[in-house]
């Protein structure tokens, strides 16, 4: 096969290429930093020619030309998997939407559940052997491409090559067409800014926790990275990696010679997951090394590998929770943030795998924007608000007041420790709601 040659017939523009979208067709754009660009600018300058154009996303790091214009949502509608700021920004605008989804089921979602007629995302240059990386994810895109009646790559100089498992890659003979894009420099995601006060007195509780030879996820954010700041700095040695998105602090401890995985028990010696976004300094350390692995979600969440995989643990963030062990990493309110993500499998493989816990991270209040000062630790979840860990599959939680394991707790027992990490401005209210609900003892201190 002359892979270079049928290259050549299938290159066009971004402009020609997305004249294959009709009105009412579903598009997909992929995931995070696979999002096309090239693509999107010319989709967005053929608005007036459509209408009721469903475009899906997920973890957009920036805004789309197509949700740019005043009238934008007369012609297209944007379905994210899961939100970050931009996705919020865009739902405010009136034109987009939530998908609620288990990030682990994904693929099959679009095996057996959604329709593809566009696929449009950037990948890496093409091999000698005909093949395009998608670089920095793997999540659902096989699928995703597989299902699609139209397939649309747009190729990024700067993107990095990850080696994968199958499904980290497209053939040119599976493309329909080419587009060679400006080679935007890849987006890069913020670590937070340095650790609180309050994120490093969480992450000191929880590294305690993690012994040597641990399998590590983390989440995203301020808590999860001071964990990673603080391992890299630790005693703890030879730890392995097994997580759904790969930040910086996974990196700064591999530089750190903290991340041999040796005592892995699937993927010995690879740092394996399904999506990664940070800064530079990630996507060249991932950039064609065998040290990692990326691939699909259906692999790196599913409890069914997680519970291979001894000392395996989770660390992850939540808005807030309640008395009865309700953890919401969703939304405030109605208000919709996150999404479910990968938090539950974490937390259900966590708690499978031999040796395993998992850690739901939180400072004990959080402020808002009048200034006011409210308990992250509630009575009950505020109405609206997704409880997107069930009571019945919580391990330990994590404020800078202390750690408590919930297994094996009843309703008064989970009232009582979780009073006892709250900040203690909201106990005494805390314990007259217990009481109110029927789920705190008399004998309590």
């Amino acid at each position: 096969m002359d892979w270079k040659k049928l290259y050549a017939e299938k290159l066009t523009t971004a402009e020609e290429a997305v004249k294959v979208v009709q009105s009412g067709d579903w598009v997909d754009y992929g995931w995070c930093t696979n999002h096309p660009v090239a693509l999107d600018r010319a989709l967005a300058a053929r608005k007036d020619q459509l209408r009721d154009v469903k475009v899906r996303g997920g973890v957009t790091m920036w805004m789309p030309e197509i949700a740019k214009a005043d009238d934008a949502g007369d012609h297209f509608t944007w379905n994210s998997w899961h939100c970050s700021g931009i996705d919020r920004k865009i739902i405010a605008k009136g034109m987009g939407y939530f998908a609620p989804i288990r990030y682990s089921e994904l693929p099959r979602y679009y095996r057996d559940n959604v329709s593809v007629d566009v696929a449009m995302i950037q990948v890496t240059p093409m091999d000698a052997h005909g093949n395009f990386s998608f670089a920095l994810a793997a999540s659902h895109l096989a699928d995703m491409l597989d299902k699609a009646k139209t397939v649309i790559v747009e190729v990024n100089k700067n993107l990095p090559w990850v080696f994968g498992l199958t499904g980290s890659e497209i053939n040119i003979q599976d493309v329909d067409y080419v587009v060679e894009g400006d080679n935007p420099p890849v987006a890069q995601l913020g670590g937070g800014g340095e650790p609180s006060e309050v994120d490093k007195k969480v992450a000191e509780l929880i590294v305690k926790e993690i012994p040597d030879g641990a399998c590590l996820q983390l989440g995203i954010g301020g808590m999860p990275n001071a964990v990673g700041s603080m391992i890299a700095q630790s005693d703890l040695k030879d730890l392995g990696v097994h997580t759904e998105m790969y930040v910086d602090g996974f990196v700064d401890m591999a530089l750190a010679g903290k991340l041999t995985g040796k005592r892995k028990t699937l993927d010995k010696g690879r740092q394996v997951y399904a999506f990664a976004a940070g800064s530079q300094k990630l996507y060249d350390y991932v950039n064609r090394n065998p040290a990692v692995m990326v691939a699909p979600v259906d692999y790196t969440n599913d409890v069914r590998v997680l519970a291979q995989l001894d000392n395996f643990i989770s660390i992850n963030n939540a808005i807030d929770m309640d008395l009865f062990g309700q953890v919401n990493a969703e939304s405030a309110g109605l208000k919709h943030i996150s999404g479910t993500g990968g938090q539950l499998d974490f937390v259900m493989g966590a708690y499978l795998s031999k040796g395993g816990k998992s850690f739901i991270c939180m400072s004990s209040t959080v402020t808002g924007k009048d200034g006011t000062v409210k308990s992250r630790i509630l009575p009950t979840l505020t109405p609206g608000s997704i409880a997107t860990d069930p009571r019945s599959c919580v391990q330990y939680i994590v404020t800078e007041y202390g750690l408590v394991n919930l297994k094996g707790l009843s309703t008064w027992e989970r009232a009582e420790a979780l009073i006892g990490i709250a900040h203690p401005d909201f106990r005494d209210e805390l314990i007259q709601s217990a009481e109110k609900m029927g789920i705190w003892r008399r004998s309590n201190k």
